[in-house]
């Protein structure tokens, strides 16, 4: 098999993410299999730095990056590179990646690690229920309703990348990977032909290392359970939450950090809530032992959620999931097997489905929950499709 030269593009949040964890997993995999990864990256965090002017231009350099362009075909050029993989090109990267490759005669790639070629915000989800309005009725939609973080400056610079992206026929030319069927049949039935090639949309799942983890070697009591993600409404916190509210004999965990955590704080407290407990962000050893020592992973997002890493990880430990039935999170949890599902945006069902989970044999969910792991996302098996995907865009 061809050792690749390959060209890694990543546009880092300002707070980390999801994303940004498959990236390293995916930089590692390749590296672990003697290819030659280099990397251009970039984060929003430059937005911080920029004088007036620069800000002032945004807008325009969101659409293209003549920086991004000049930059990225000096590295394709000096490094010989056979693949140009993009994972998020917002804001500063801009889709003149794509044009960069295209010009180097260099084949690209996109992971489309949530749904922001639908969708402005990338989530499909405003005022704290899911929604598809811009499928129908366009990018006005989003821009009427602010749906990039409530602000309407920057939903028309999201909302103006992909229009006109489509109408230059941009993205035609793009290989696209989809994390699972789910996306890929939202990607197809949403855009035209013209927008998207589908001979050009490939499936691979994410995948994370399980560092030799066996289930039960650690020997820890199993005495919690663990939200780890984000602490606003998109990931359900609130829900969470509230669900535990009617379970005062069980602990509950919240690894992380994000926009509601002053608010939940202060809901605790004033309920006088003494199972539940904020970490903060934590670093990768940190979340590691939460994860090897909760009895369940707790998934509340009130959004179809592109992948959900969080179960991944989880099943990586042999650590069952209570998940919501909606999107990719009711497809990657097996009822009764690997976790329970409950009714996405109820706290009482999740509440009734907590104490249904408390009946069973947890030791054969753990045992459930890694071999999902084995079976559907291993390293081994995600490098064997990425490479049968780099060769058929290479031919």
């Amino acid at each position: 098999m061809k050792n690749y030269h390959i060209l890694q593009v990543h546009n880092f949040y300002q707070i980390p993410g999801g994303e940004d964890v498959v990236v390293r997993n995916e930089k590692r995999l390749l590296e672990e299999h003697g290819h030659k990864v280099y990397t251009y990256y970039r984060s929003n965090s430059e937005l911080r730095e920029k004088g007036l002017i620069g800000k002032l231009l945004l807008p325009f350099t969101a659409v293209y990056s003549f920086k991004t362009a000049r930059e990225v075909k000096r590295i394709i050029r000096e490094n010989k590179i056979d693949i140009v993989h993009v994972h998020n090109t917002l804001t500063m990267v801009s889709p003149s990646v794509f044009y960069a490759a295209n010009r180097c005669g260099v084949p690209v790639v996109q992971t489309l690690h949530n749904f922001r070629m639908l969708c402005p915000a990338g989530s499909f989800f405003r005022d704290n229920v899911i929604c598809e309005e811009c499928i129908k009725g366009g990018m006005k939609c989003a821009v009427r309703h602010k749906c990039y973080r409530g602000s309407t400056a920057q939903t028309i610079v999201s909302a103006a990348i992909l229009q006109i992206h489509r109408l230059l026929g941009t993205y035609h030319k793009v290989n696209f990977i989809c994390l699972t069927e789910f996306n890929r049949d939202k990607l197809l039935n949403s855009l035209k032909k013209q927008i998207v090639n589908p001979d050009r949309v490939y499936i691979k799942p994410n995948f994370t290392f399980a560092e030799g983890i066996v289930p039960g070697e650690s020997g820890g009591k199993e005495d919690y359970f663990l939200f780890a993600g984000r602490v606003e409404a998109l990931k359900g916190v609130d829900i969470a939450i509230k669900a535990f509210e009617k379970l005062p004999e069980e602990q509950l965990f919240i690894a992380g950090r994000g926009p509601m955590m002053d608010e939940m704080q202060a809901y605790v407290r004033e309920h006088h809530m003494k199972n539940v407990r904020f970490l903060g962000y934590l670093q990768k050893e940190e979340m590691s032992e939460r994860f090897y020592h909760a009895k369940a992973v707790i998934m509340t997002s009130q959004c179809y959620e592109a992948f959900a890493m969080t179960i991944a990880e989880a099943y990586s430990y042999g650590v069952p999931v209570i998940a919501g039935r909606v999107g990719n999170m009711d497809g990657m949890v097996q009822e009764g097997k690997t976790g329970v599902k409950f009714t996405y945006n109820s706290a009482d069902d999740l509440a009734e489905q907590i104490r249904a989970f408390n009946r069973m044999d947890l030791a054969e969910l753990k045992e459930n929950a890694r071999s999902f792991y084995e079976t559907r996302l291993r390293p081994e098996d995600n490098y064997r499709m990425l490479m049968e995907i780099y060769e058929d865009i290479s031919k």
